[in-house]
């Protein structure tokens, strides 16, 4: 398996894989991927298999300490110089859940945050995987004001 960072070629991938990881409401839409690709398609980890791309995170950087609803549309938020990596999402296709490829993504993202001299990732979770995103050092701030697709959310922060 290999991470590497998007292409614009790879919207087409990052879409299909978006809509069968998350519910309607909550994936990203294709235009949506392809703005942040035309941004900050350096801060996308996609994972592949041969030429099968099997999962990917992505999100962008910024100052603020929050992650807000705006930033899953708006990617003229990113700020390059910025303190805080954002995670917009971590999705790993149903047939390779459970072989650690997520992990994979998180490790390599926090890598890169660490070597960009980052304060540290934030991201947002649903309850049931609370747990999952603690074995990496995030810890939870709490009920998200998040709203996004209508599920309750919590703010996890991993800080170095």
């Amino acid at each position: 398996m290999e991470i590497r960072s998007a292409l614009m070629t790879d919207l087409h991938a990052l879409a299909a894989v978006e809509a069968e990881c998350f519910p309607a409401g909550e994936a990203a839409t294709a235009d949506a991927l392809a703005q942040r690709l035309s941004v900050y398609p350096e801060h996308f980890w996609l994972l592949w298999d041969g030429g099968v791309l099997v999962g990917f995170a992505d999100g962008l950087v910024t100052n603020e300490r929050t992650l807000r609803d705006e930033m899953f549309q708006d990617a003229s938020l990113h700020d390059k110089n910025g303190d805080w990596q954002m995670i917009l999402g971590v999705n790993t296709i149903p047939s390779y859940r459970r072989r650690g490829c997520a992990e994979l993504l998180l490790r390599r993202a926090i890598a890169d945050a660490k070597s960009q001299n980052r304060k540290g990732l934030v991201l947002t979770c649903k309850d049931k995987l609370l747990h999952y995103y603690s074995k990496f050092g995030f810890i939870s701030e709490g009920i998200s004001a998040s709203v996004h697709g209508g599920a309750v959310w919590y703010d996890m922060r991993l800080t170095f």
